[in-house]
């Protein structure tokens, strides 16, 4: 198997996290690939962020910065070590070939075939190395009309029907606040990778991975895509309502807006008494999720009425107490420490000494293999020369201090 540097040529800086032990070779850029390469390294796997002389475009995506390098960037970055690369100079493509011949994991968010004429497409790459997971994460997918399509995120939120589901049912359609689509393929290219690994201890091969935001979108409308494919209903947008749930939404309280998610018949009577009409809850028009959603115009004004008797922390307060799901609506500031109030230790340090700094932790809980924070974003090229040294050093005459098995 091929074996791996460890960070910053110390052993004690090691993964030790579930993933452990792989070396991931990261040629991707912007967020999907780099998202679901962080996942990875976060849980131990050692990441070498391939990227061109002029580094990642999202280095540049500012402001907002911290000590003048963009957050975008640093948000999907940490636990990787850099390495620039020019594929059309012959000792660097060189390079990259003998990474991706040692690695377990090589993620690309090339357009579909760009890799083909450096001899880093899967099919070259395999023949060399039969047991790498090569994970391909494009827009539109590769068959002959989708790979010749611009994959961005803004453009899949509106070709999937996302944006006609975002916004004001009399206004325009939105994006979602975040790009919401190269996260869910990130995610699912995750997903897809350990799979493939799982496979691997079967079989003892690797095998080519897909994933492209169009399909994502498709999955991640869930009930939405749902709605048209197996009921033939075409949804629309309705504002922060559901289109099979009331209250599901927010609604006023005497200084701002309360969510309010009243799910189910027995949460609907908890809601009710906590304000003060539990008449409602055996009101004909109101007594099933069916009837509230058929009446919403006629329910919500009733509930408003009593909502804006009182303020938005002294109902949340209450119908939580009952049982209800309810929740203020924050800026991102508030959500950070709604989080660190209640105890999720939201941020973590990234590296240690000068160049630790603040990150959002992993959302996922071992409790044995923890992830892990060792290295903070690199900057560009960081670690060029030891990666370049590695590489190359022939596998058999590297020393025991320089090699850990994968």
């Amino acid at each position: 198997m091929p074996a791996t540097p460890t960070p910053n040529g110390s052993a004690g800086d090691a993964g030790r996290g579930p993933l452990s032990g792989l070396l991931v070779a990261d040629f991707s850029r912007i967020l999907a690939g780099p998202y679901a390469t962080m996942l990875l390294a976060d849980l131990g796997a050692e990441v070498v962020k391939v990227e061109a002389p002029g580094g990642d475009d999202t280095r540049s995506w500012q402001p907002p910065v911290r000590d003048g390098i963009s957050t975008y960037y640093l948000a999907v970055n940490r636990n990787k070590r850099s390495i620039a690369l020019d594929l059309k100079d012959p000792d660097d493509l060189a390079a990259a070939q003998e990474l991706a011949r040692r690695a377990d994991i090589l993620v690309e968010n090339f357009k579909p075939g760009g890799l083909a004429r450096f001899g880093l497409d899967y099919e070259s790459v395999a023949a060399a190395n039969p047991r790498l997971i090569y994970a391909s994460i494009s827009g539109f997918g590769s068959g002959p009309k989708g790979a010749a399509l611009p994959g961005y995120d803004l453009i899949v939120q509106a070709i999937s029907g996302l944006m006609s589901l975002t916004g004001d049912p009399d206004g325009e359609p939105f994006r979602a606040g975040i790009s919401v689509f190269d996260v869910m393929a990130g995610m699912h290219a995750t997903i897809g990778v350990l799979s493939a690994l799982n496979a691997r201890h079967e079989t003892g091969r690797g095998q080519h991975v897909e994933v492209n935001l169009m399909s994502s979108a498709l999955s991640g409308l869930v009930n939405q895509s749902s709605a048209y494919v197996a009921g033939g209903v075409v949804p629309m947008r309705m504002g922060n309502s559901h289109p099979s749930l009331f209250p599901y939404e927010p609604l006023p309280c005497s200084d701002g807006e309360l969510i309010i998610t009243a799910g189910n018949n027995g949460q609907f009577r908890k809601l009710v008494e906590v304000l003060g009409v539990p008449e409602l809850a055996d009101d004909p028009r109101f007594d099933r999720n069916e009837q509230r959603t058929a009446n919403r115009d006629e329910l919500r004004p009733l509930l408003v009425e009593r909502l804006r008797t009182r303020t938005k922390l002294e109902w949340f307060r209450d119908i939580i107490d009952a049982g209800v799901p309810c929740g203020p609506i924050n800026t991102v500031d508030g959500g950070v420490a709604f989080a660190e109030e209640i105890g999720l230790d939201p941020v973590v340090t990234v590296g240690s000494g000068a160049s630790a700094m603040p990150s959002v932790r992993n959302p996922i809980t071992f409790s044995e293999t923890a992830p892990e924070y060792r290295l903070p974003p690199p900057s560009l090229d960081e670690h060029g020369a030891e990666l370049r040294k590695w590489l190359a050093t022939p596998p058999e005459n590297r020393t025991g201090d320089e090699e850990r098995s994968a």
